[in-house]
């Protein structure tokens, strides 16, 4: 039996009528709204939300530690069952902090990299300043699409220490492929964060959770501040907060975006290629090489 979304896939103005749809709205409107509401906490009203969601895109509850909630706030963060996502346990593996969708990857060159073919984007502008961005110019970058429907909780790719947090003001275009296609330079306009990390071998490694229409909030356990569209305080988190592979960092409180930095003489795992689905724990990219 067809389904609304699948439907609404086979019309041939489909990507048009996305690209309408959630971007030539008062984003940021409707983002402080859909904050408000996800906030409610009404079973019932959940409920329907939830079914209204189904009809859009493919929701998969089986592996979350709970099945009834009393807020879309509550599904949106769902945790999963314990042994849901097996972490690469090798050393020289660094691994996909979410789960995901592979966008976007390869070698930064000249100080930009892809959001999708013929959309480059300069690192300096993504991370607010070219000092800022300098350790990964030459390196490697994965972009891992995180949808609505999916896990949203984000995790530490490695063992080592988030020693600094930079948050970005931005706006709330969407970050699907379609929205890629059609805006230059997104990820550096919209709202994020930069983590920056060092791995024990003192590698230093950026983690960049992209946020996105409607519900736009980061939460990060390092700090004890939810970073959002009207958030006022401080741009610069100075921190020391030693993570192990696998540990909880924090979460979207809707589907977004994280783009992965590593320096050069990392590189990609074999056999990972844009549109490649991603577990989190699972092998992402492989350390350089001891000499």
């Amino acid at each position: 039996m067809m389904t609304f979304r699948h439907w609404l896939r086979g019309l041939g103005a489909q990507e048009d009528l996305n690209f309408l749809l959630t971007n030539r709205i008062p984003r940021l409107a409707l983002t402080h709204f859909m904050g408000w509401f996800s906030q409610i906490q009404n079973p019932w009203i959940c409920r329907l939300s939830i079914y209204i969601w189904r009809l859009f895109t493919d929701i998969d509850l089986s592996e979350a530690r709970e099945r009834h909630f009393n807020s879309l706030h509550a599904f949106f963060i769902r945790e999963l069952k314990d042994g849901a996502r097996v972490v690469d346990p090798r050393d020289h593996i660094l691994t996909s902090p979410c789960d995901g969708i592979l966008g976007s990857c390869g070698t930064v060159q000249a100080g930009q990299v892809y959001q999708a073919k013929g959309f480059p984007y300069p690192l300096d502008e993504l991370f607010g300043n070219a000092m800022a961005a300098s350790p990964w110019h030459d390196g490697v970058y994965a972009t891992i699409r995180i949808t609505s429907a999916m896990y949203h909780r984000f995790h530490a790719p490695f063992d080592g220490r988030l020693h600094r947090i930079d948050y970005l003001h931005g706006d709330t275009w969407n970050v699907n492929p379609i929205a890629l296609k059609r805006v230059e330079k997104l990820f550096c306009k919209n709202e994020r964060a930069v983590l920056h990390l060092t791995t024990a071998d003192q590698h230093p490694i950026a983690l960049v959770p992209v946020a996105a229409i409607l519900v736009a909030s980061i939460r990060l356990h390092a700090i004890d501040t939810v970073l959002h569209t009207r958030y006022q305080g401080p741009h610069r988190f100075d921190t020391v907060h030693d993570v192990k592979k696998g540990q909880e960092m924090g979460w979207f409180q809707h589907g977004s975006t994280i783009l992965v930095f590593a320096p050069k003489g990392f590189e990609l795992f074999p056999g990972l290629d844009t549109g490649s689905p991603l577990k989190m724990g699972q092998a992402l990219m492989s350390f350089p090489t001891p000499s």
